[in-house]
């Protein structure tokens, strides 16, 4: 997935979690330093005579040598590529598709201004262009569009301009194997035609940002998503104004860098907005949502209506690219002025200066994104020469620069680059540019200056970067008898606790106790966890703490082994059971009655002090949050304030519709009022999500009746027209606030149409439904 645009920032290229490391050359270079010194020590204090002093002493053999990685002073090649090379083409999108294949599509001659439609191929290996014969339903030309990799096998086209400056909002997708266009039938409300915007995937859903629209290019500052499972359009929410920037999705945020601003200026500032625990953008958007421009609501309301999904299919030009396609292209100040706050925390952060800082200002930039960093290729220009360009890496979760490589070791001088792409592994880029000497300029048929004429390969696992893999690269070196396995060093008593963590003792682990839970009758996956234990206590009026014995054909989880003295450490209830020599003094075993998951995450706390327990492999995973919710009731029953402090922390940071409940009860169950306030009002804001989650259903009768009395005893339930009017009425201050008394807790956070929120009340309703002091501007 990369789709670029020509002289600007470019487009995402992949997805996924955040680790980035320095140039790999360095550790070899540690290795060598500290293993060559620990061997000069060695032969020193180890004489001949001392070896024949002793004949029962085992002297440790010298380390082995390791020779230091030999800069291969890697510079990447540039290659003239042959074929049906493409014309001057600005705006078009080039996407790098796997199988060492590169597309291009659209685009205009910045000669002749005519727009394209054209589908080229690049082949990477005989660097060869090629027009692809394509077939279907053909979109319209168009140019500053999106093309993003879906699935391996199809290219997401969406949005762009016509040659008769007609903003398109259509989705075209075109099968790469079968050279085959389609376009799916949508509903929802269509965003605004727009272009030089940004796509990013995420989770089946194809996000939209920004870019510019309407007859005055005014610049758009919404977010909004297409669910590519039902193809339902989401509504749109202002985030942040750009064009021509880079969007990326990594640790459930959306980023964004770079681009244009609405003053058209050039900007440094990194934006993101969360999207864990907002239904909004979680949830599928409800299918079938009706656009309620023509509804009611316009009669108690000035704000211009949105256009419905019947929209006319074609734009004020009178050309449509498609037949079937809504050209959406209303006047420019609708969507800017009223459409409501994205739901979520919204951050910003400009970088002003630094050392390691790439200046926006000058040379052309490329951004690319892989493993949670943002790589910023500063490229030549008219104004700035390689030695002044670098290839710099901005690390999303230190939030830190660092200058992989200078200019001068990247780009060879003589060469303009326009576009930019990058594989799925976020291993590789590619550049794609000409010549810019005039002996070496290569002429089209026309006569005219080629932009595509050549291309330059980057392997950045030869700066350090290894990717969205995170694998470093297969060393081709000979084996050898004298080599030895190198051992992977310590990350930390933690680490090295957790290796031992549940091994039997016969793998010699020195495991000499054994712990069992709740017997897994009930399915692993169980919603509600240590939650639905206790609802069981409660509703059968017997407690576990008054059984003292086991029966002996009670059944039980497996056996999870762990060592004595860890427990007795770390766990004082474990202690006090030990030194009363108690029942577990003898028999070695304990049974916590508690789902098995949560005492395997328990005792793993007690190793390691962290709550993401290991997978069967032995791999730490994100603990689910049932499971979190089941921790926080073991830290209360056996009083571990640091357990505690995890457990609140996660909860209360990815407090979600499907866990709401849980968290809720679990937090009663342990007296943290504070949590069990937060996931109550939670619950509160997104009823009609919360009543469907099986952890509502599973509530015990009265916990039920509990959570429904959290809300004022004034409230009422507001969904549907009705909610939405009142989201455009805080969106434009139309409320009169004096009034309002208690609704001044209803933020512009409100839930989707079919969410349906609780509202509080000032126990005045007029006949029809509308309170008093909510005057609609």
């Amino acid at each position: 997935m990369a789709q670029q645009q020509q002289q600007q920032p470019s487009t995402p290229a992949g997805a996924g979690n955040s680790i980035f490391g320095g140039p790999a050359h360095q550790q070899p270079a540690a290795g060598f330093l500290a293993q060559s010194s620990l061997s000069s020590f060695s032969t020193a204090l180890t004489p001949a005579s001392a070896a024949s002093s002793s004949n029962n002493t085992y002297i440790m053999p010298n380390s082995p040598l390791k020779n230091r990685a030999a800069v291969d002073g890697y510079r990447p090649k540039v290659t003239r590529t042959l074929g049906q090379r493409p014309a001057c083409l600005v705006n078009a999108s080039v996407t790098y598709c796997g199988n060492n294949q590169i597309y291009a599509f659209g685009g205009f001659d910045q000669y002749t201004d005519e727009v394209y439609n054209h589908v080229l191929r690049l082949d990477l290996v005989s660097h060869q262009w090629n027009l692809v014969d394509n077939y279907g339903d053909i979109p319209g030309v168009r140019m500053g569009h999106t093309a993003t990799l879906y699935k391996g096998d199809k290219l997401l086209v969406f949005g762009g301009e016509n040659e008769h400056r007609t903003y398109l909002s259509d989705l075209i997708i075109f099968d790469l194997k079968t050279a085959h266009w389609t376009q799916p039938q949508v509903t929802g409300p269509i965003p605004k035609g727009r272009a030089r915007h940004a796509a990013v995937l995420h989770e089946d859903k194809l996000f939209i940002v920004g870019g510019i629209t309407g007859h005055d290019n005014y610049v758009l500052d919404d977010i909004c998503y297409l669910d590519l499972k039902s193809f339902t359009w989401s509504k749109s929410w202002r985030f942040v104004g750009r064009f021509d920037h880079s969007a990326y999705i990594w640790s459930d945020r959306v980023w964004v860098f770079g681009g244009l601003s609405e003053d058209m200026d050039k900007v440094s500032d990194l934006w993101w907005l969360d999207l864990k625990g907002n239904p909004a953008f979680e949830s599928p958007p409800h299918i079938g949502t009706l656009d309620r421009s023509g509804l009611s609501r316009s009669a108690v309301s000035p704000r211009p209506s949105y256009p419905s999904v019947q929209s006319t299919a074609v734009g004020s030009s009178g050309y449509a690219a498609n037949s079937r396609t809504a050209q959406v292209n209303p006047p420019s100040f609708h969507l800017k002025t009223y459409a409501p706050q994205a739901p979520g925390a919204i951050s910003a952060l400009k970088f002003v200066s630094g050392p390691n800082v790439p200046s926006q200002m000058q040379g052309i930039h490329f951004h690319v994104y892989s493993s949670g960093t943002l790589l910023d290729f500063v490229t030549p220009a008219a104004t700035i020469t390689s030695k002044e360009c670098s290839l710099s890496a901005l690390d999303l979760a230190a939030l830190r620069w660092q200058k992989l490589a200078e200019g001068r070791e990247i780009f060879k001088p003589g060469y303009r680059w326009h576009y930019c792409t990058m594989n799925e592994d976020g291993t590789k880029a590619w550049l794609l540019g000409c010549p810019t000497d005039p002996g070496a300029i290569d002429l089209g048929a026309n006569g005219l200056e080629e932009y595509l004429s050549d291309i330059m390969e980057i392997d950045l696992r030869r700066y350090g970067f290894l990717g969205n893999n995170m694998a470093p690269e297969p060393r081709t070196t000979r084996p050898s008898s004298r080599t030895r396995h190198a051992e992977t060093p310590s990350k930390g008593l933690g680490d090295d606790l957790a290796k031992l963590f549940n091994q039997p003792p016969e793998s010699g682990s020195g495991t000499d106790f054994i712990v069992t839970a709740l017997s897994r009758d009930f399915d692993e996956e169980e919603v509600m966890g240590s939650a639905l234990v206790h609802a069981q206590v409660d509703a059968t009026g017997d407690s576990d703490a008054d059984q003292t014995w086991l029966s002996p054909d009670t059944p039980t989880s497996p056996p999870i082994h762990v060592h004595r003295l860890i427990l007795q450490a770390r766990w004082p209830h474990f202690a006090r059971l030990w030194s009363s020599q108690m029942a577990e003094f003898h028999t070695k075993k304990m049974h916590i009655p508690e789902p098995y998951s949560v005492v395997k995450g328990f005792l793993y706390y007690l190793y390691t002090d962290r709550i993401d327990p290991p997978d069967q492999h032995g791999n730490e995973t994100t603990a689910v949050l049932a499971d979190i919710a089941g921790l926080l009731v073991m830290s209360n029953i056996y009083n571990i304030p640091h357990l505690r402090l995890l457990c609140v922390n996660r909860l209360s940071k990815e407090l979600d519709v499907d866990h709401a409940c849980i968290i809720w009860y679990c937090a009663g169950l342990s007296n943290e009022e504070w949590l069990r306030k937060r996931a109550a009002n939670f619950c509160m804001t997104h009823w009609g999500r919360i009543v469907r989650t099986v952890g509502f259903q599973r509530l015990p009768r009265n916990a039920l009746v509990e959570l429904s009395q959290e809300v004022d005893s004034e409230g009422r339930v507001v969904a549907g027209e009705e909610l939405d009017m009142m989201q455009v009425g805080f969106g434009v201050g139309g409320l009169d606030r004096g009034g309002m008394g208690r609704k001044d807790s209803v933020g512009s956070n409100g839930s989707d149409q079919d969410g349906g929120r609780v509202m509080e009340s000032d126990g005045h309703d007029d006949e029809d439904g509308e309170e008093d002091g909510m005057e609609m501007s």
